[in-house]
This record gives C-alpha cells, structure tokens and sequence, in this order.
C-alpha cells in the first residue's frame, strides 16, 4: 500500500496521534484514505507536516505558517531523492526566506519568516528527518522557556514534552524542575531504566531536593526494590520532614516488610500532618 500510516508519522516524527489529528483538521495535510479508511500520508505530506511541527516554536500567526506550508508543499517532489533534501533558512531576520536544496539546485519559496534548518534523507525504505545543529528556535532558547514549553506540551504531545526537557537540560544541566518531569514522564511510559538515569543525573548535577528523591523512591518501589526505595523516601524526608506523601509511602514499605514499628511511626507521622 503505498504512503504513510498514522503510526508511521508518529515514528518519524516523534509525535502523537492526538498532534497528527490536529495538524490534519488544521488543515495543514490533506492525506487521502486507504481500503479501510485509513488515513495515509505522502511524502509531501511528511515534510509539510514537519515544517509545521517546527514552525510551532516560531512567533508566527497560523495565518502565515498555513500559507508558506501550502506554498512548501505544492514544490515539493512528489517522492523523496536518493540525495534527500535539505530546507533552511537564508537572509536576515527580518527579510527571512525559506531555501529548499535538492542535489545541485536549490529554489526559493516566497514564505514569509521561518526559522527551519532540518534535512529529509532516505533511511532503510522510510524516511529520516535530522534538524540541524544550528536551528535557531528564537522564542525557546533558554532552558526556562524549554521547560515551561515541556509543561504545555504534556497533555497532547508527551514525546514532544520529553524532547523539550531533554534540550532544557543540556542548555542548564542544574534545572532541577526539568529533570523532575522527564524523570516523572519516562515513569509513567514505563521506562524505568531511562527514568532512573534521568533521576541519577538530576542528583549530580543539581542541589538536594526533595520532590526528586521522593519521585525517584516511587520508580524503584514500583520496580520492588525496597531497600533502595526506603532509602530514597528517608533521604527526601531529611530535606522535607514534612512531606507527608513520602512518610505514608515509606509506612507502606515498611508494612511490606515486616517492619511493623517503624510502618507505625511514618504512619502516625503522616495523619499528624494531613490534620
């Protein structure tokens, strides 16, 4: 069958179902149905839909990034080149205007302003897309602006969320909040190992904090790993000795174990501060 499916769209380009619908209803792709009314997608529709997922981190109105994705699309070849394709940026900032190079040649469409620099080659019978180094995204680039575009993300785009955190955190290595919810976010996808080498980072490179100690005792409870566990719940409550959370986890562990005593006295510990 030829084209993309949905899942193959999500593969290449990171993102999620929900993401791929709304760019369709935007309008931004028009793919055609398959011999079950599925959807699939062209390879004009897989850049079209790329330039737009990258164009959401530009200060762009929707007016103008529908208008230059229609213009993209409508020059794009109908199938990717064994050479692949590059697309980026030339011109100054404010007279800034889309280049698309194939091979030798390379053409211009009247776009308005992007801030683009990513290439489309072949990969084993699909396609790759690999953004450049040097893509300047203008409205996000500090790690605060990462995280807090990682917070808006999380309910539509988890992938993209992860993504945003992981930039976040090689532009500030310290940015605890960052490593908290990518930590929290592999958990939840039960990627346990990833998730724990997120926390591990965090505690090297950041101050002592409580929330992450507590989150990393959650991983590695649900992973039956009690000692570790205990461990990481009592590390987090001699920061907070009032997080009462982790005294009822810990009573919870403890009861697990055996250890009826000191299950009691996190226990009691936790009523006290619930009130």
């Amino acid at each position: 069958m030829s084209g993309y499916s949905v899942e193959d769209v999500q593969r290449m380009l990171g993102v999620s179902r929900s993401v791929v619908a709304g760019m369709v209803k935007a309008g931004f792709v028009m793919p055609t149905r398959g011999k079950r009314r599925e959807l699939r997608f062209s390879f004009q529709d897989l850049v079209t839909l790329k330039a737009a997922r990258e164009l959401a981190f530009s200060n762009m109105s929707s007016e103008r990034i529908a208008a230059s994705l229609k213009t993209l699309r409508q020059q794009l070849p109908a199938q990717l080149p064994l050479g692949g394709l590059r697309i980026s940026a030339a011109g100054s900032r404010s007279r800034e205007r889309l280049v698309v190079r194939q091979g030798g040649a390379q053409w211009q469409p009247d776009s308005g302003q992007f801030l683009l620099d990513f290439e489309v080659t072949p990969s084993a019978g699909s396609v790759s897309f690999i953004v450049s180094a040097r893509n300047e995204l203008a409205p996000l680039q500090s790690a605060q602006s990462l995280f807090d575009y990682g917070c808006e993300l999380e309910e539509s785009d988890v992938q993209g969320a992860a993504t945003a955190y992981r930039n976040a955190i090689e532009l500030d290595r310290a940015h605890t909040n960052a490593y908290v919810n990518l930590g929290r976010l592999q958990h939840a996808q039960r990627q346990f190992a990833a998730a724990e080498r997120t926390y591990r980072s965090a505690l090297q490179y950041c101050e002592p904090n409580a929330l992450l100690l507590f989150n990393l005792g959650v991983l590695l409870d649900d992973q039956n790993r009690a000692k570790d566990a205990a461990l990481a719940y009592r590390q987090a409550l001699k920061l907070a000795p009032d997080m009462a959370d982790a005294h009822y986890n810990l009573a919870l562990l403890y009861q697990r174990e055996g250890l009826a005593r000191e299950a009691l006295k996190h226990l009691n510990t936790y009523r006290r501060l619930q009130g």
